[in-house]
């Protein structure tokens, strides 16, 4: 089902009316194009969204996938961070609308499912641990039926806890401001607190970072924590609760933050061994995802209108000039197709679209603010970027009024404006939006249809047409404590109990299942468990291809191993058996007839089997 909100949705983004797309190298009848694909990106966000997505077959409600894409590379699962990414974008656009269109209904029923689902993955052990001590809350994806997913992974990642508390509180809020506080204290608090208590008592430990490739401390990461903090201590105040990790953590989290700018730019990642630059679209977001419209250019949480963030966007985008042959030709001051980082070889290391969005969204920020601010500064830190617009420009600041302001900021608007005309460059004729396009052609390429880019396009247009978030209380937050100490504060977890109704399930399985299968045994170090059956997914009774389970779980009281098994068919029954392979290579086999079990049909919610060893 799509929205009804499209046809309405020129209105809500402030796009101008609807016209066909014909884009040019000169990126012609650009309003055209981004009303166009403000639409599709919101059919493309529906479609991956469980519960009612053409394109989710078999996903709970409430579940983004991150993409339909099932190999080379496999996407489909549900991951914290581009969820929560994605549905603050929605929760924004739904508070944002100010009509009540009766898809605004649905929008929020989406909302709810959303909050509901999460309740019940925080609750879910994996890899990265369980709810008792938080660490739980730090596995990054999850299979599409709310099951673990237990296979091989950069774990565990702290910034998914902090990007659901933001988008959790924001809606919270608007509960808050439309009556329905006890909604908001109920349902909403035990969810928010328990990610709010992982923040407070993990944020100085090192982790993978939104790339999922290297372990250390991430800007974005650490920019987010310090605003979920924030955020909580607001929301715990107005419900009458208690988050002393929200008080006293988020002014060292945004100490240590100071420790990624090197004079130059951001280093995007510290604490690791790595021989990268450390420049980073990482660095980028966390700017755009810290934007506070009621700002200053406050260089301590590097907001968007900052003379470090524009001095790092400057380094940023230039970094990727010479190594992109579709960049041939563009100079300093003009916009450029620009990836995740220039060391990058994923998938051929390509421009992203979410990245050439989020550079344009980052100038559509700070032109608010100025505008809002009603001046302009220019100093040493900035001073390279805006000589990219005006040779001559000097240090000082603009007043509205004044041609310099006025000169530069036209000039910096349809630089941004040209960061969308590339976007527009190399999207195809049906407007779907993959997660990359060739460096040396533009051919979308990698995971197609990715959730993301279609978030990213949406929140950057509403930044064009200056329809921002609301305050996250950056004014009363952006003091850099005199000494910077990390002495985090264990947290409470607790599962909620009270959710929203799910109003929808899922879209009936037809094709694959995620099954996730736990057995007990005990084992010893070095000793291993697999499992084999009469299907490829199983490794077709060859020992030598079975399916690994994990010990994750596993501790002295509790001897439990898990697997869980992808693409499997709907419907299809199969034979399997569990087996062990000792230190020497010797494979051992539980006694007992093969073990049967058939993938379920319909809406499946965490299909799974528990068995005891024989």
């Amino acid at each position: 089902m799509r929205y009804a909100l499209l046809t309405s949705i020129a209105s809500v983004l402030c796009v101008g009316p609807l016209a066909s797309a014909n884009p040019t190298s000169k990126h012609a009848k650009l309003a055209s194009y981004i009303s166009k694909e403000g639409q599709r990106s919101i059919v493309g966000i529906t479609e991956n969204l469980g519960g009612k997505g053409s394109k989710t077959p078999g996903t709970a409600a409430g579940l983004f996938i991150a993409s339909p894409n099932m190999a080379n590379p496999n996407y489909y699962y549900t991951w914290t961070r581009d969820s929560a990414l994605t549905f603050k974008c929605l929760i924004d656009l739904f508070e944002t609308s100010d009509q009540d269109y009766i898809s605004r209904k649905e929008l929020e029923t989406d909302i709810r499912n959303y909050v509901s689902s999460q309740a019940v993955l925080q609750n879910v052990s994996n890899p990265s641990g369980t709810l008792r001590d938080g660490s739980g809350l730090g596995e990054p994806k999850f299979e599409i039926d709310l099951n673990p997913f237990s296979g091989a992974w950069g774990r565990p990642q702290r910034d998914g806890p902090a990007l659901r508390a933001t988008a959790m509180i924001t809606y919270a809020d608007w509960l808050i401001s439309h009556g329905q506080k006890s909604e908001a204290t109920n349902i909403m608090w035990p969810i928010i607190a328990n990610d709010l208590a992982y923040v407070g008592q993990y944020w100085n430990n090192t982790g993978f970072d939104l790339w999922e490739e290297v372990d250390g401390s991430s800007f974005f990461t650490v920019a987010v924590q310090h605003r979920a903090l924030v955020q909580g201590a607001s929301l715990a105040k107005k419900l009458g609760k208690s988050c002393p990790a929200c008080v006293s953590q988020a002014p060292q989290i945004l100490c240590f933050l100071q420790s990624f700018w090197n004079g130059n730019y951001v280093t995007a990642n510290i604490n690791l061994d790595t021989t990268r630059s450390g420049i980073d679209l990482n660095s980028i977001l966390g700017s755009i995802h810290t934007f506070d419209p009621e700002a200053s250019c406050d260089d301590s949480t590097f907001q968007p209108c900052s003379a470090r963030a524009l001095a790092n966007h400057k380094v940023y985008v230039d970094a990727f000039r010479s190594i992109y042959e579709i960049n041939s030709g563009l100079s300093n001051g003009s916009a450029a197709n620009v990836g995740r980082y220039p060391e990058d070889v994923y998938q051929g290391g390509n421009p992203w679209y979410l990245a050439t969005l989020a550079s344009a969204e980052l100038l559509y920020d700070a032109l608010y603010q100025w505008d809002k601010l009603g001046k302009l500064d220019i100093t040493k830190t900035s001073l390279a970027f805006f000589k990219d617009f005006d040779a001559a420009v000097k240090t000082g600041t603009y007043s509205a009024h004044s041609s310099t302001y006025k000169t530069l900021t036209s000039a910096i608007r349809t630089y941004a404006d040209d960061f969308i005309g590339l976007v527009q460059d190399y999207t195809p004729s049906n407007g779907s939006l993959a997660e990359q396009y060739d460096r040396n052609t533009g051919v979308p390429l990698s995971a197609n249809d990715l959730t993301w880019s279609y978030a990213s396009f949406i929140t950057a247009i509403q930044r064009r047409a200056s329809v921002v978030p609301a305050s996250w209380g950056e004014k009363s937050a952006n003091v850099v404590p005199t000494t910077c100490s990390a002495s985090p504060v264990t947290g409470t977890y607790q599962a909620a109990t009270s959710v929203f109704p799910t109003t929808t399930g899922c879209v009936p399985a037809t094709s694959i299942v995620p099954i996730t299968f736990y057995l007990t045994e005990s084992t010893f170090y070095g000793e291993n468990v697999y499992m084999t059956g009469n299907i490829s997914a199983l490794g077709n009774w060859d020992t030598s291809s079975g399916f690994p389970l994990t010990a994750n779980l596993y501790t002295d009281s509790d001897h439990l191993w898990f697997a869980s098994v992808e693409l499997v068919p709907a419907g299809t029954p199969f034979e399997y058996k569990y087996y062990k392979v000792e230190p020497n290579g010797t494979v051992i086999w539980e006694n007992g007839d093969n073990r049967v079990y058939v993938a379920p049909t319909g809406c499946p919610i965490q299909p799974s089997q528990t068995d005891v060893w024989r």
